[in-house]
């Protein structure tokens, strides 16, 4: 059972730390979302607030990777929660004093794009850290687990306190958890890995970062395999307000549960991963539920029910969130300790540098036709995610990793 990973004291409150950030960020995101709709009326403003967000999450990736490797994981994750939390309180205190404005938003989502960033690369590079390689694949599930739970909580929550106390309440909130989240993770305690180098240059840092997965193709297009789910849950959120809005005539507490619902296929994930690989093949797994994915998305396409969104949003959830389970424990087995902050972050900006592509694009293509249109190409992406893998998988030279110019 992944359950039992929890007796892992520090790594327990890895995981709390990671669940109740999970929570704040989830909650704000989509109550930005439908605040941002409710107040303009327009998708493509949707869209592009999270090009903002995605925008300043690439540059942070191309700037932060070299120092992730450099200093502890830890100490770097709780900076970003108390930069967060400071920058969060005075966009509310603006909010409250001043109203609505586009300018506060996009400085709310660039912090946000930065945070994450971050973070994501910080903390998944910290679980190679605490756990040993049989330990990844439960780890992955359970983190998975904090994520959709974070999430799942959040939609539900994040739909009524919008509804009935507003949008400030919900930033309050978020900047509060940052805050719980930094005091759970000081409790982790670790042996650090050391640094090969600590008095090589910045620049240096990052080059020999990028040589290595430039000099390791297949690695580097299988960790692009992952990349395609995360930009698909993006695409996700600007889609959906839209969707419940427009084409279901629903509220804010319809939007949120339908969010809920995708945090609970994310929570089966984590339950369901490691049983399904050691079943079945890796690669049967992750071609399952690109295929899952796929079906799910187009048929959306072409619904007017409220309890089918439901039912498709646990569904791409599950989907989604398996995928990235799977896909990020066999990087990690794969890359070597030293470089796995400065190699995520290069995944984490390509990620970014198709949210920027994706998001505005998507809100331009809602607003000329309709919010389904949105699941088609969600759909279409998907499909591609499927057809990368099977290509990578394909190539020659199973175990051709090279770690020669590793230092």
């Amino acid at each position: 059972m992944i359950i039992n990973l929890l007796k892992h004291r520090h790594f327990r409150y890895f995981f709390l730390s990671d669940i109740i950030s999970g929570f704040g960020v989830g909650m704000a995101t989509i109550g930005a979302n439908w605040f941002i709709l409710e107040q303009t009326g327009a998708a493509s403003v949707v869209g592009f607030m999270l090009s903002i967000n995605v925008i300043a999450g690439f540059l942070a990736s191309l700037l932060m990777g070299g120092i992730i490797d450099r200093f502890r994981r830890r100490t770097v994750i709780q900076w970003t929660y108390w930069i967060r939390a400071v920058v969060i309180l005075a966009i509310t205190a603006l909010i409250f004093l001043d109203g609505f404005s586009l300018l506060y938003m996009y400085m709310f989502s660039a912090i946000n794009g930065i945070g994450w960033a971050v973070y994501m690369s910080a903390s998944r590079s910290l679980i190679q850290e605490l756990l040993t390689e049989k330990e990844l694949i439960k780890g992955n599930s359970l983190v998975e687990v904090s994520l959709q739970a974070g999430m799942f909580l959040a939609g539900g929550a994040s739909g009524f306190l919008y509804q009935y106390w507003g949008f400030e309440l919900i930033l309050v909130i978020n900047a509060s958890v940052f805050i719980i989240s930094s005091f759970f993770l000081s409790k982790v305690r670790y042996s650090a890995i050391p640094i090969p180098d600590k008095k090589e240059p910045f620049i240096n840092a990052l080059k020999n970062g990028m040589d290595f997965l430039l000099g390791n193709p297949k690695l580097f297009f299988l960790g692009i395999v992952p990349v395609i789910p995360l930009v698909a849950t993006m695409i996700f959120n600007v889609v959906l307000p839209g969707y419940v809005s427009d084409t279901l005539k629903a509220d804010a507490v319809v939007f949120g549960i339908s969010d809920m619902f995708y945090g609970v296929g994310g929570l089966l994930s984590g339950f369901l991963a490691a049983p399904l690989v050691a079943r079945l093949q890796t690669n049967k797994v992750i071609l399952l539920f690109f295929g899952i994915a796929v079906a799910v998305l187009f048929s959306l396409m072409f619904n007017h029910l409220i309890i089918a969104l439901y039912a498709g949003s646990l569904f791409i959830g599950l989907s989604n969130s398996t995928i990235r389970i799977v896909m990020n424990t066999k990087l990690m087995q794969t890359i070597p300790k030293h470089f796995m902050g400065r190699a995520m972050s290069v995944w984490m900006a390509i990620s970014f540098l198709l949210q920027t592509v994706s998001a505005t694009s998507i809100g331009i293509l809602m607003d000329l036709f309709n919010p389904a249109a949105g699941f088609l190409a969600m759909s279409v992406l998907m499909f591609f995610g499927g057809v990368l893998f099977i290509l990578v998988q394909t190539q020659s030279g199973k175990n051709s990793y090279r770690h020669e110019n590793v230092s």
